[in-house]
């Protein structure tokens, strides 16, 4: 079954769907903020073989609408229950979450844990992401402090998709060239839809207010839960080769594992995994440790004894 793209009316939106597999267990997987559904690739052919996979571009990603709503998690958590509804989903689902996509995720389980059959966290966004804000990186504040970011995306959603890829110059990663050339192509042209810095600012504007409201719902449900964190040794030294201080790299990746390693305690079926050799970007840089997590997940959904099957 190829891959199935379409436009639904979600919450009196169009919204872009990507389906693929229609059996088994069904997973809906939640990107990063500012990312297309279509990085995915890599995990979601072999998985599509045995199960129905689901993502969806938020308003404002790829060819999904943008009104002039606020877009936080509470938003997303409506969209992705009515989508459900939509494509009649109605058993419990094995839901993965990317970044802000795990915070977004982190939410659903809060508010919906009878739809959930099991949850995986990649590299996910904490709800303390606050504490990130109070480490001494004044050097790495300069470009990627929520102001510096709320700002350029305000000035790039009033550019046109010209002037934006003169400003951008978007390009692909080494693993994203051996991707089908028309998914190539849709990945280069999802950085220039001025849409897309229109979401990123009203998500990060929202994104800390979101997180206090997340932890405010109660504790995390038990369900079976897979964690998987960066390599913190590997993304140092990215920092370092794009000329950043070492001292404040290192500040920085301790702290976010930290952070997901704490997440690895959010349910007592849990397992934390540190996906070696991968920067932020699990899903291209490791997406084999991400397939095997989700089948173990699956394979082991009755008895939750799905540990012993991970040894990464």
């Amino acid at each position: 079954m190829s891959n199935i793209r379409e436009i639904l009316t979600i919450n009196h939106k169009k919204m872009e769907i990507l389906q693929k597999g229609k059996n088994g267990t069904p997973i809906i997987i939640l990107t990063g903020m500012g990312c297309s559904f279509d990085e995915w690739y890599d995990v979601i052919e072999p998985l599509s073989n045995s199960n129905r996979v689901v993502l969806f571009h938020r308003p404002g990603l790829g060819e999904s609408e943008i009104l002039n709503e606020d877009r936080n998690t509470q938003a997303i958590v409506n969209e992705l229950n009515e989508l459900l509804f939509q494509l009649e989903i109605y058993e419990s689902v094995l839901i993965v979450g990317h970044s802000y996509g795990g915070l977004c995720v982190q939410h659903f389980v809060k508010e919906h844990p009878k739809k959930v059959a099991g949850v995986v966290l990649v590299d996910s966004t904490s709800v303390n992401l606050k504490v990130l804000d109070k480490l001494d990186t004044p050097v790495l504040n300069e470009d990627s402090s929520d102001e510096i970011w709320m700002e350029n995306c305000r000035a790039y959603s009033q550019m046109n998709e010209e002037k934006l890829r003169e400003i951008i110059k978007p390009t692909l990663t080494n693993k994203q060239k051996l991707l089908p050339f028309d998914i190539q192509q849709r990945l280069l042209d999802f950085q220039v839809n001025p849409s897309l810095y229109k979401a990123m600012h009203s998500e990060i504007s929202n994104w800390k207010k979101d997180a206090d409201t997340i932890k405010n719902l109660g504790e995390f449900p038990n369900v079976p839960l897979i964690v998987i964190g960066r390599d913190k040794e590997h993304s140092i030294m990215l920092g370092i080769e794009d000329g950043l201080p070492e001292s404040e790299i290192k500040i920085f990746e301790e702290k976010w594992q930290e952070l997901i390693m704490s997440q690895g305690k959010l349910s007592e079926n849990s397992r934390l995994i540190i996906a070696h050799g991968a920067s932020h970007s699990i899903h291209i840089d490791r997406p084999d440790i991400i397939i095997e997590s989700i089948t173990c997940l699956i394979k082991n959904d009755s008895s939750l004894d799905y540990r012993s099957c991970l040894d990464q």
